[in-house]
């Protein structure tokens, strides 16, 4: 058995290249529940025992190393590590990241780039229509307006 350290259930999966529906089908943990504890709406220690060495046996791993695994904020309950909402991005909104990424290397080195403007304006049009169209959830948006355009989130609105 291999030895998880310092990552979520979704990161382990990413690393396996395995998906949330592949981890339930082979360990018998309904699909809902797989998913719970990837997104941080259900913590894996509140899980059964059950549940437990059900998913380190389809993971290759012991019970142990993956109940010490997940690490969530405490505050949102979220997975720390929130590089699953990178996943399965559309191809087009994946170049879009990548132009812009680029194109934020330049100025940061304090070059000029005369496309950052294009590659801003695109990227931000890629996720506003995946999230318009439900490619893309809220969530994911936000993360990579946050992340790629530095764009910070508004507080609630009362």
């Amino acid at each position: 058995m291999s030895t998880v350290i310092n990552m979520t259930l979704q990161g382990i999966l990413n690393n396996k290249n395995m998906t949330k529906y592949q981890l339930s089908q082979i360990s018998g943990v309904p699909k809902t529940t797989v998913i719970d504890i990837c997104s941080g709406k259900s913590s894996i220690e509140k899980c059964s025992a059950k549940t437990v060495l059900r998913l380190a046996k389809a993971l290759g791993c012991s019970m142990e190393s993956l109940l010490e695994a997940d690490e969530y904020d405490e505050k949102t309950g979220l997975p720390a590590d929130r590089a699953y909402l990178e996943c399965g991005l559309p191809s087009f909104l994946q170049s879009a990241i990548d132009a812009m990424q680029a194109s934020w290397e330049r100025v940061d080195r304090g070059e000029t780039d005369i496309r950052w403007d294009c590659c801003y304006c695109e990227l931000q049009s890629d996720i506003n229509t995946c999230e318009v169209n439900g490619v893309i959830s809220g969530e994911q948006a936000w993360y990579l307006r946050e992340k790629y355009l530095r764009m910070e989130r508004p507080g609630e609105i009362l």
